[in-house]
């Protein structure tokens, strides 16, 4: 029984992987993200797949990342500042952060 739920489980994270990112990916775009971030190479900003490779590991990187973008800042990536963004919900910033922490 226990390995049918865990089964059961691990098929729903498989659905739903493709689904989260393509709605991570969404949120990217609608709130001005992909302006100055791509996945995999520099723009303006650091690419996530950079983002995620300084952040992996750290317990507390969801909830500094959400800060960060909330808040805005400059000097951890290079002299250009990243504005704030007090408009993006919550539950939004955490989706975009949840992906972009994700990629490898």
């Amino acid at each position: 029984m226990k390995s049918v739920v865990l089964g059961l489980a691990f098929a729903a994270t498989l659905a739903a992987g493709p689904a989260a990112a393509q709605n991570a990916d969404e949120l990217l775009k609608k709130y001005g993200c992909t302006a100055c971030h791509a996945i995999d190479k520099k723009l303006v900003g650091p690419a996530y797949k950079d983002v995620a490779a300084k952040y992996r590991g750290q317990k507390d990187a969801e909830a500094t990342l959400i800060k960060k973008v909330k808040a805005g800042g400059s000097g951890n990536w290079g002299q250009v500042p990243m504005p704030p963004n007090p408009q993006v919900p919550d539950a939004d910033l955490k989706a975009m952060v949840a992906y972009i922490l994700s990629l490898k």
